[in-house]
């Protein structure tokens, strides 16, 4: 009676440390670790998703996924996920709304980072009113798995410097893990940028791998007309993420270029129209204007003193005429140095003192 009573009285002391020392046990072994508040809820709910041992200061999606997640994220409610970042313990604490994702449970609430290093976790979760499903059986044969580092082949050409879409070929060597061959793996391969989920498309390799031997695996790769920045690619099989690789793209600067080009021809070009269209609207000069103008840019150049032979002909021309009469060119009459009347001489004499 006596060890039955001080067994009591230390419980209660004894079952917290038991505790706290299953949890940084769960994450001792180098994954990381998620603990649901609820494991069962309806469309419209929520529920609050908390991790550890995880990288520090990680980003992280947090996303409601039918089928335990073999169809990778199309098998996600995607536009109700969230996204955390871990503090420097590589722990985490967020909220999570409950959607219905596109395929049936059993469901799952699935946790991965984005940048980095590759880690991810899942939780069994399901959501109230869903339907439920068996899962899809695994039809390739064979289990994969990456043996050598992936690395992506080729160059960019001068198509696109002009914004034409980026091509690799993703080699990776794989080896089949499992006791039966795989023939014909198919294989899906995802390009995703920033935080955005991958797009993936499926891929099938002609050719068989046996039990226990290796092969390498080669995939193209393309990016849309104009993409650049930090892409990752993804290669997945049989519900299984096997490799990620960062793939970085430059900028189509030639569509800069172009643009810049743009933006100073359409400019020049409405500018020389505009000239044309008011060259042809605008009144013309008559004829005659046309000839006076030529005739006085004709004799601008002359040194002053000269006479051309117009204007002394129509100087004699004009001296023909009496007073009073206007000539041709309406100039008056001449006089000569011997004819002009004189200043100091005059026709009048001079009356005598005296006379009246």
């Amino acid at each position: 009676m006596a060890a039955l009573a001080l067994c009591a009285a230390l419980a209660p002391g004894l079952l917290p440390a038991a505790g706290a020392q299953a949890a940084p046990q769960a994450a001792a072994d180098g994954k990381p670790v998620v603990q649901l508040s609820a494991k069962e809820a309806g469309k419209g709910g929520s529920l609050t998703v908390t991790g550890h041992g995880w990288r520090p200061k990680a980003l992280l999606t947090l996303l409601i996924c039918g089928q335990n997640m073999i169809g990778g994220s199309n098998s996600c409610a995607n536009g109700d996920g969230r996204a955390t970042t871990t503090d420097a313990h590589g722990a985490f604490r967020r909220k999570l709304p409950v959607a219905e994702p596109p395929k049936p449970c059993p469901c799952v609430v699935h946790v991965a980072t984005v940048t980095g290093a590759a880690a991810a976790a899942d939780a069994p979760f399901t959501v109230a009113g869903h339907p439920v499903a068996p899962l899809p059986r695994e039809t390739t044969g064979g289990r994969l798995a990456v043996l050598a580092q992936p690395r992506l082949a080729g160059s960019s050409g001068l198509l696109t410097w002009f914004g034409a879409p980026a091509q690799r070929e993703l080699t990776v060597t794989v080896g089949n893990l499992g006791p039966v061959p795989a023939r014909d793996p198919l294989f899906r391969v995802g390009t995703s940028h920033g935080v955005f989920a991958p797009k993936w498309e499926e891929q099938q390799w002609r050719g068989t791998i046996p039990a226990g031997k290796k092969a390498q695996i080669r995939l193209p790769v393309e990016l849309p007309a104009g993409a650049h920045g930090d892409y990752l690619v993804s290669l997945a099989y049989g519900g299984r993420t096997l490799v990620e690789q960062p793939w970085g793209v430059g900028r189509p600067w030639g569509v800069t270029l172009f643009w810049v080009l743009l933006c100073v021809v359409i400019p020049t070009a409405v500018f020389r129209i505009g000239m044309a269209l008011v060259d042809r609207v605008r009144p013309h000069r008559t004829d005659r204007t046309r000839k006076h103008s030529a005739g006085r840019g004709r004799t601008a150049g002359r040194p002053p003193g000269t006479r051309t032979r117009t204007k002394d002909r129509t100087a004699h021309d004009g001296s023909t005429d009496g007073p009073g009469t206007p000539g041709e060119s309406g100039g008056l009459p001449w006089f000569t140095p011997d004819t002009a009347p004189s200043t100091t001489t005059s026709t009048e004499r001079p009356t005598s003192k005296g006379s009246a």
